[in-house]
């Protein structure tokens, strides 16, 4: 499963539950992938906080590889040779 811009808005209380129940079921089972523009270190807050954010935070970030493509927005270097 891939998961496009993730955390681009906060995670509500509500659906806190729900993510941790995701990544519980996938959790050691099968692949995620999780595309975003947040560093791993900046997850916790969007996730909401507390309890839930850490149980998601673990099973994620422990067994993960992380791939960083760099700093460079692209959109903006685009629209800058398009000029």
């Amino acid at each position: 499963m891939i998961i496009d811009k993730w955390l681009m808005d906060d995670i509500s209380d509500e659906e806190q539950p729900f993510i941790f129940e995701l990544i519980e079921r996938r959790h050691d089972e099968v692949s995620t992938i999780f595309c975003t523009q947040y560093k791993k270190d900046d997850w916790f807050d969007p996730l909401g906080g507390g309890v839930h954010a850490d149980a998601i935070l673990d099973r994620i970030i422990h067994n993960a590889i992380f791939v960083e493509t760099g700093s460079m927005n692209m959109r903006e270097f685009c629209a800058k040779m398009h000029k």
